[in-house]
Order: structure tokens, then C-alpha cells, then sequence
């Protein structure tokens, strides 16, 4: 074989190569897009039935509440539940900080339940936009422009006391970014 038939060769190898990884990086985008929107219609749902449990408690609790704070949670509850796309995570954290101002002894156990359903919901979501974001940020992904008419997913980020389920109150670990 001659130098020029090795280089033909080799540049066809190349190539052959190169489409291989395009259409499995393409696959796996399809799939974590997939895999993002679940992962946010399960988010959606367990806000949701945060947001009903709390209605429902400051309705039917309304006097050990005290007026004030069943009026401050059914506000927020009902502000979580119409929430707009650009305040939602602000309402989210709103509900979240009245909620820790419930006693816990008269608070649902169903909403405390919820409240673990939320941050493990969330942290599924935040890791598929990681993921996702992770794959699209490839130099050779924004080089073949592989999914770039797609808007990057947004992570959702609220103060739902994640930390704490998964280590545990008395584990001694802080909060790390990420």
C-alpha cells in the first residue's frame, strides 16, 4: 500500500469514528432529554402534593397554627400551586421556611413524607440536567453543535433540607456546594 492509500485509510477510519461517536452522543442527549423530563413531571408532582398537604394542614390546624402562620402557610401554599415559571423556586423556598416553622407535633406525617419526596425528586432532577449539561459541554458536542436549537435545562435549586435526609442531622457534615 502506498503512503496516499494509507492516509485514505486511515482519514475513512477517522471518520467512520467519528460518526460512531456522533450518533451514540446523539442517543444518550435523546435519552437524558427523556430522562430530565420525567425526572421534572415527578418533581412537579411531589411540589404539588407538598403544596395540598400544606393547604390541607393549615385549613384543618388553623387554630393550634394560630391565625397568622395558617394564613401565611395557605398563602404559600396557594402561591406554590400557581407558581410562574421565573418565581418558583422563590415560592418553593417560601413554603419550605414556613413549613419548618410548624411544630412538629402536630405537623402531617404525610407532609413530612412529601418533604423527603421533594428533595429526593429534585436531587433525580438535578443530576439528570448535570448530566445532560456535562455530555452538551463537550468540546466535540458544541463542535458538531449536537442538540444546540435545545435550550440547557435548569438545575432547580431550593432549601428543602436535602443535606439532611441523606446524612442525616447528627452526621456532622455541612452543606457542600455542588
Amino acid at each position: 500500500m502506498t503512503t496516499g492509500e494509507w492516509l485514505l485509510l486511515a482519514g475513512g477510519l477517522l471518520l467512520v469514528l467519528l460518526l460512531g461517536w456522533t450518533a451514540w452522543t446523539l442517543t444518550r442527549l435523546r435519552r437524558l432529554a427523556g430522562r430530565v423530563r420525567r425526572a421534572r413531571a415527578v418533581l412537579d408532582a411531589a411540589l404539588l402534593r407538598r403544596a395540598e398537604l400544606t393547604a390541607a394542614l393549615a385549613r384543618e390546624l388553623a387554630v393550634e397554627l394560630g391565625p397568622e402562620l395558617a394564613g401565611e402557610l395557605t398563602a404559600a401554599a396557594a402561591g406554590a400551586r400557581s407558581r410562574a415559571a421565573d418565581d418558583e423556586e422563590a415560592a418553593e423556598n417560601t413554603l419550605g421556611r414556613l413549613l419548618r416553622r410548624v411544630p412538629d407535633d402536630i405537623r402531617f406525617p404525610e407532609l413530612d413524607d412529601a418533604g423527603v419526596r421533594v428533595g429526593l425528586a429534585r436531587r433525580f432532577y438535578n443530576d439528570a440536567v448535570r448530566d445532560t449539561r456535562v455530555l452538551r459541554r463537550q468540546r466535540l458536542s458544541r463542535a458538531l453543535r449536537l442538540h444546540a436549537r435545545r435550550p440547557l435545562p435548569r438545575y432547580f435549586d431550593i432549601d428543602d433540607g436535602l443535606d439532611a435526609v441523606l446524612t442525616g442531622p447528627a452526621s456532622g457534615r455541612g452543606h457542600h456546594p455542588g
